[in-house]
């Protein structure tokens, strides 16, 4: 299949990719601008691991193919920090124990990133219906949900 070459904004940074009709936006992070941040896991947009905010708003970047997020704002989890100097949910993360593994938490961090955005201090009911589409295989949610609560507060601790 042909090459072409496209543009794309992510992080606040266009970049320049060749790239085939059917590679999708998960490969061309991962493979072609090595921001492994966003992890590959089920394929098919069941997991919410491969999340990223595009415009703003949490998609599954394993379901997007590449040429359809020309013209957008695309931000990954390496875009959220400012040198060392990480954004407060990163913060209220690993401030209420909510990394074990690690996998799910930059998809579990955009879609909170996003919630936080349009509501600063959400309900854990809210919290759980924004963070349905993220897997997670070791915390059982409580310290996520904490953690979202506790940055939607300012980072306070609870």
């Amino acid at each position: 299949m042909e090459k072409r070459l496209i543009e794309l904004s992510v992080n606040g940074e266009r970049h320049e990719v060749a790239v085939k009709d059917n590679d999708t936006l998960l490969e061309v992070l991962r493979e072609k601008l090595g921001l492994i941040g966003t992890k590959e896991a089920c394929g098919m947009g069941e997991c919410g691991a491969c999340t990223v905010l595009i415009n703003g708003k949490p998609m599954l970047s394993c379901l997007i193919l590449a040429p359809e997020a020309v013209g957008s704002e695309i931000l990954t989890i390496e875009g959220l920090s400012r040198g060392d100097e990480l954004d407060p949910i990163q913060d209220s993360f690993i401030q209420h124990g909510a990394v074990q593994c690690g996998f799910c938490t930059p998809g579990m961090i955009l879609t909170a990133k996003e919630l936080l955005a349009r509501e600063k201090s959400p309900s854990e009911e809210q919290i759980r219906e924004a963070i349905s589409g993220n897997l997670c295989r070791c915390t059982g949610y409580v310290k996520i949900v904490e953690s979202i609560r506790a940055a939607g507060r300012g980072g306070e601790h609870e």
